[in-house]
């Protein structure tokens, strides 16, 4: 080549190279526009995802720093705890035992209602059948009498909402909700439902002075004014004859609902009342055979009574013991459960639970800080061998020790006064067994 054409492919060099400048720069301005008409950050891949790790790292940090920040379950350990029940990912709220022993209802605002079998619950694992609640969360939860339905009242619906139980060829169920919820007939909010046991009624007691007594087809037979300022608790008794309220009134008030020989709805008449407290009865609780009631007031004071009257005799309740639990005085939420043969008293006031032996009136057992949050629910299973809690996400199992301790003792003294050989024979079995049962328990959570 000569000098010169040097110059010259100089500058043929020099004007290529800006032409792909300049064609470098457009496409990255179109590049640029792109991306902001999709709304896209220009140091963003199209995949979503940032180009360097640093700025995932930072991501990924500020999620485990959200997960942290989740509410931990509410550790709790103690020698009587036989089990804690763990598959609710919200607060549970209500719990049932269903007549026949064999299962566990319990409802939170997780939006599901779970099943439990009683037989798992000294089992390491401890499975539950699942009811999804559609748009909305069961509060209250009881078993129907045949144990092959349970109805809820729901939150937001402010109704009743009966699902039925169709088990399966494998040994599960299916739970379908009825058509039609029960129509809204309460203007306060609904703190306590039942079921006689009988199958002829439902009962629902609302905040204000209300209870509702309604046939199985959600047909309103009867209300009920309790005079009572408030209702705080309301139940039916388990032989399915007497309903029961307590509210700000130092009593409990207790109805008989009659039906005909044919099994027609008749009335609801008044048949007695628990009267002796001094200030507002805060809950109340019947036995299994519906025979003693306990109730405990913001006096301070707890009561075992002998409910078993002919109230249309004019016969009042007697009362039988009379014990103190100071706890009932303060503003905690404040819970009783009384043991199927009422030998246990089980009281709760905030996260803590308390046992007494009804015969003596004496405190026999304390479980301090057993749920993360207030006990929303304490119920004794039909058996009388375990006390079951909830209030945060777990329900807990404790062994009702101070029951089998009760037995031994009654045993003992029906074992003295006993007249025959074959009756001491029978009792010291009875005693035998009972002995066994009562070194058993050692679990932890």
């Amino acid at each position: 080549m000569e000098l010169s054409q040097i110059p010259e492919f100089m500058g043929l060099s020099v004007l290529l190279g800006l032409l792909a400048l300049m064609a470098t720069a457009a496409v990255a301005r179109g590049w640029l526009r792109a991306e902001e008409r999709s709304g896209r950050p220009a140091c963003q891949k199209a995949n979503g995802f940032p180009p360097d790790k640093s700025s995932g790292s930072k991501k990924q940090k500020q999620y485990q720093r959200i997960r942290k920040e989740k509410p931990q379950q509410h550790n709790f350990t103690h020698r009587l705890l036989a089990a804690a029940l763990k598959s609710h990912s919200g607060n549970i709220s209500c719990m049932d035992f269903s007549s026949n022993g064999k299962y566990l209802a319990t409802c939170a605002d997780d939006r599901t209602i779970r099943i439990w079998s009683t037989k798992d619950f000294l089992q390491r694992e401890h499975r539950s059948m699942r009811a999804n609640v559609e748009l909305d969360h069961a509060t209250l939860v009881r078993f129907s009498p045949d144990c092959r339905a349970f109805i809820v009242w729901l939150a937001n619906g402010d109704t009743l909402r009966v699902f039925k139980m169709t088990k399966r060829e494998d040994g599960g169920y299916t739970f379908t909700a009825t058509p039609e919820d029960f129509p809204k007939k309460h203007k306060a909010p609904v703190i306590d439902i039942g079921i006689a046991n009988t199958g002829k009624f439902i009962m629902t007691a609302s905040s204000d002075t209300t209870v509702l007594i309604w046939s199985l087809k959600g047909q309103v037979l009867s209300t009920i004014n309790t005079n009572q300022m408030n209702n705080t608790h309301a139940a039916v008794s388990p032989c399915g004859r007497f309903v029961a309220s307590c509210g700000f009134t130092p009593d409990v008030k207790v109805w008989e609902v009659c039906f005909g020989k044919k099994g027609e709805f008749q009335e609801v008449v008044r048949a007695f009342e628990l009267k002796g407290h001094s200030a507002a009865v805060r809950s109340f609780a019947f036995s299994n055979d519906s025979r003693r009631m306990a109730s405990v007031s913001k006096d301070g004071s707890w009561k075992l009574w002998d409910t078993d009257v002919e109230y249309k005799k004019q016969q009042d309740p007697y009362l039988l013991r009379t014990g103190r639990f100071e706890e009932a005085a303060g503003t905690a939420p404040c819970r009783l459960a009384l043991s199927p043969d009422a030998q246990v008293l089980a009281l709760a006031s905030g996260s803590s639970i308390h046992l007494y032996n009804t015969r003596r009136g004496e405190k026999e057992e304390c479980f301090e800080r057993v749920h993360g949050e207030c006990i929303t629910d304490l119920s004794f299973d039909i058996t009388g061998r375990f006390l079951a809690s909830c209030g945060d996400r777990a329900v807990r199992l404790f062994h009702n020790t101070p029951g089998h301790r009760a037995i031994v003792e009654e045993m003992q003294g029906h074992l003295k006064r006993a007249s025959t050989d074959s009756t001491r024979q029978r009792l010291q079995q009875k005693l035998t067994q009972a002995q066994v049962i009562l070194g058993g328990p050692s679990a932890e959570d």
